[in-house]
């Protein structure tokens, strides 16, 4: 995908826990969409901030591939743990088991978190947006260079 970007900006090598923000977004609900992540270390030091663009989707199918998204470069780096914070209450709460899936199109992305799940040792929080502006940004940084 041309829009996924990826950058080591720190010293840290081979973390074995990280801290993952999850945003996705979407410009009309659905319209233009895009998921970005962002890996920080355990004392906030930027590891890597990395987007995709996912092409008209809805707002909640772009928050579900951000963590897809974030899974499967967790596994790619062979990172076994992390704390994952999410600005989507209903994706967290979902996610945690106090919400049931039940919109047809985020099914198999629930699905897809739970295989990549495997093997990892994860929490879900849910933070307010203002403290998720890192992936929010990498959302902006995808849709300005596609729309």
């Amino acid at each position: 995908d041309p829009c996924l970007g990826i950058d080591a900006m720190s010293g840290v090598e081979n973390p074995t826990k990280v801290k993952v923000f999850c945003d996705g977004g979407s410009r009309g609900n659905p319209g233009p969409s895009a998921s970005g992540v962002v890996f920080l270390t355990t004392d906030d030091e930027l590891l890597h901030a990395f987007h995709r663009f996912l092409g008209v989707r809805t707002n909640n199918y772009a928050e579900y591939d951000a963590v897809i998204l974030a899974l499967e470069q967790l596994h790619e780096e062979g990172i076994e743990e992390a704390d994952m914070y999410l600005d989507s209450e209903l994706v967290t709460r979902q996610l945690i088991g106090q919400y049931r899936v039940k919109h047809p199109d985020l099914k198999p992305l629930f699905a897809r978190v739970k295989e990549l799940e495997v093997g990892l040792t994860l929490t879900y929080t849910h933070v307010l947006r203002e403290f998720n502006k890192l992936a929010d940004e990498q959302v902006n940084i995808c849709l300005d260079a596609r729309t």
